[in-house]
């Protein structure tokens, strides 16, 4: 199912009543139940972009539709038409600044992603608490319940955010550089994890990164932002392409189409 649809959207930012666009032109849709890689060069709008879908900045033109049920005939609501108590039962976000929070343990931050469902005094049902028991279980930070968030690593600190996004219990969960500040087989183990969640509880995972192969190992679908415009399809659509090979490439790096893999040469 189609989750999000961008309909030529054009973002970027307005400061002092003027526009300054980032990329335009931008259609495109993201699908549940897939992991979606967006990659591009520094500079090229991904955060942006980012930034726009979780409503925390404008669409400056053109449309972001959300759907808003999980039917065979989904209904479509217009982002800027929802309030930011719908969204935030629609869209969680991780992003990738460390959280400065301290005297919290896992599982308070994780009982946040019930925000949006519960009273004013943030109080939580058995409802609640089985929610973010489960979420707790689906990332595998049953041992890390009790530990204070200032004790972990970046790695255990990025599943606690991923598990308070899923007791968040949207549909589409957006990251921004959800490897970033990991080590190689931290940065493995957190796409396996996103990859499994997306195809087991048919998630709707969108995020940008710097990690290209892996992208291309464990990605659905990849979104190739460059300045001429978007390419979108899986890694082995966009290695045919050629789109692949232009992103990569370049003196002593070599993109192999079958293997998508990267050679570098001495």
């Amino acid at each position: 199912m189609e989750s999000v649809v961008l309909q030529n959207v054009s973002i970027g930012y307005i400061a002092k009543g003027h526009q300054r666009v980032v990329a335009c032109g931008i259609s495109g849709a993201i699908r549940s139940g897939e992991l979606t890689c967006l990659l591009g060069r520094n500079g090229v709008g991904k955060s942006t972009l980012l930034r726009t879908l979780s409503a925390f900045q404008p669409v400056l033109s053109g449309e972001v539709l959300l759907a808003t049920d999980s039917s065979q005939t989904p209904q479509y609501e217009s982002l800027t038409a929802l309030n930011d108590r719908q969204l935030s039962r629609i869209i969680g976000v991780v992003l990738t600044e460390r959280p400065h929070v301290r005297n919290m343990t896992v599982e308070e931050m994780v009982s946040m992603g019930r925000a949006p469902y519960t009273d004013f005094w943030g109080r939580l049902t058995d409802e609640d608490q089985q929610v973010v028991d489960e979420a707790i279980r689906l990332t595998n930070i049953e041992p890390l319940r009790r530990r204070m968030m200032q004790t972990l690593s970046d790695g255990e600190r990025q599943k606690v955010m991923i598990a308070k996004a899923l007791a968040q219990q949207t549909p589409v969960i957006l990251l921004d550089e959800p490897t970033a500040f990991l080590d190689f087989p931290s940065k493995v183990e957190m796409m396996q994890l996103l990859h499994r969640l997306a195809t087991t509880e048919q998630k709707t995972i969108f995020l940008s990164t710097h990690d290209v192969e892996l992208a291309l190992q464990l990605s659905d679908c990849i979104w190739l932002m460059e300045t001429d415009g978007l390419h979108v399809g899986t890694p082995k659509e966009l290695a045919l392409q050629g789109a692949l090979s232009r992103f990569v490439e370049q003196d002593g790096i070599h993109f192999d189409t079958n293997t998508l893999t990267i050679h570098i040469t001495r």
